[in-house]
């Protein structure tokens, strides 16, 4: 919830943050999860990039998003529904951030 709150508010440093105290401890885990967690901090981490004028940087980061976010379609977890939902913000959020570019 608060990585979603920071993004909303544009907070993306922060939401990195958020994200990060709950991935990093677990982050060494060979696991389709920990990955869409690694793609949705590398979202937070393209938004901070538009937000700094770094829009190359940018592209990796979210590249980096999108190669994880397709594991959410067969992902086997009782928070699915959550990760989609969370996904189809952070979509609606990085075309809103694009169009300020």
């Amino acid at each position: 919830e608060a990585f979603v709150v920071s993004i909303d508010e544009g907070r993306y440093y922060d939401a990195h943050e958020d994200l990060e105290v709950i991935w990093h401890p677990k982050r060494f885990e060979d696991n389709d999860e920990m990955r869409v967690w690694k793609g949705f901090i590398n979202a937070a981490v393209s938004f901070e990039l538009i937000a700094r004028g770094r829009p190359n940087p940018s592209n990796v980061a979210w590249q980096t998003y999108r190669k994880y976010s397709v594991l959410i379609e067969t992902l086997v977890t009782p928070h699915k529904e959550l990760y989609v939902k969370i996904a189809q913000f952070i979509e609606r959020k990085h075309a809103e951030v694009r169009k300020g570019e």
